[in-house]
């Protein structure tokens, strides 16, 4: 029986510090790989935290700035530093982050490592949800590769793992794509997530901790694969830091829901420690991998349990550029009349 030891973080970042927020998650990725895991899961935009304040008000262009330092850029030092980690514990880490691009932009980005220490994926959300749109631009086309052939060495050896962020799990062309590309293991990525309150609620059911693990779970179900539905805390710290108390999001101490789902949708794992939506830690898992085997006996969505002939995915693939140079053809000289 082939199995893997996974590991999925309920963690707080250090709100709004991107060094302080590093090494915090190296620290995380040190004591995953020390409990014999060899895949480590963030959840999104972990670093440098997810930006709660746009649930709260519309706009705030002090944090906003301070959201930009802080966001973490593909060719960086603290992106080298969390590479080197990945290498030194011979684990794969699946990183939730707000890329900062060289213009100063910023996405909500993932990244998969290998346990060698190589970025082997890099992606951006394809559309943020709502409010992030006042933060965050727009994926491309490139961003539609969200799965990476991972090699673990014998006994285990290559394993294909993926990756979407939050409400990319209600897109159903987005995920039916992601499925096409055979991923056996799924982190799913959400910011802190609290219980639904109630029917009165003035949020969306979808948006809260029970709605997201529907999502989440659904899926799998849709994927057969495992998913690592990892979420992040916010406590009081963060609160104070984004002025939260009256929005949709990050309003009270909690937020941390992480779990492992099986790959026919059932959830695994007990609520973390005691069972406190702010109690930070790592949620572990072994899982079976014959299992996806056979659930896909009795359900694959791109193979037996499909109707190309009926129903079928266009996607185009190719990377949108603000700049297009263009392509001046010469023209053909005019033949010369013989005298």
């Amino acid at each position: 029986m082939a199995s893997i030891r996974v590991a999925v973080t309920q963690a707080e970042p250090v709100w709004l510090d991107l060094a302080g927020s590093v090494k915090k998650a190296i620290g995380l990725i040190e004591e995953a790989a020390k409990g014999g895991s060899r895949i480590v899961a963030f959840a999104e935009a972990w670093i440098p935290g997810y930006p709660a304040w746009i649930w709260a008000r519309p706009v705030d262009p002090e944090l906003q700035t301070r959201y930009i330092y802080n966001s973490l850029a593909i060719k960086s030092d603290e992106m080298e530093q969390i590479k080197a980690a990945a290498k030194k514990h011979s684990i794969a880490v699946v990183l939730g982050f707000s890329e900062r691009s060289p213009s100063n932009s910023v996405y909500i980005a993932q990244a998969i490592i290998s346990p060698q220490g190589d970025l082997v994926l890099h992606r951006r959300k394809v559309k943020p949800t709502h409010m992030e749109r006042t933060i965050y631009g727009d994926g491309s086309g490139r961003d539609l590769t969200n799965v990476a052939e991972l090699d673990f060495g014998a006994p285990l050896g290559k394993l294909k793992v993926g990756v979407l962020a939050c409400w990319e799990h209600t897109q159903p062309l987005l995920k039916y794509h992601s499925i096409t590309q055979g991923e056996a293991i799924h982190i799913s990525m959400w910011p802190p997530i609290d219980p639904f309150p109630g029917v009165t609620h003035q949020g969306l059911w979808s948006m809260t901790a029970d709605g997201c693990q529907g999502l989440s779970q659904v899926y799998a179900v849709e994927s057969s694969a495992y998913v690592l539905h990892a979420t992040a805390v916010c406590t009081q710290k963060g609160i104070d830091i984004y002025k939260t108390q009256s929005g949709l999001s990050c309003n009270r101490s909690g937020g941390g829901h992480s779990c492992i789902i099986g790959p026919d949708g059932r959830r695994l794992t007990p609520p973390h420690g005691d069972g406190k939506a702010d109690t930070e830690g790592i949620v572990y898992g072994d899982l079976d991998l014959t299992q996806i085997v056979a659930t896909r006996g009795w359900l694959d969505t791109v193979g037996h349990y499909s109707r190309p002939d009926l129903l079928w995915l266009g996607v185009d693939k190719q990377q949108k550029e603000v700049v297009i140079p263009r392509t001046v053809t010469k023209q053909p000289e005019p033949e010369q009349e013989a005298a």
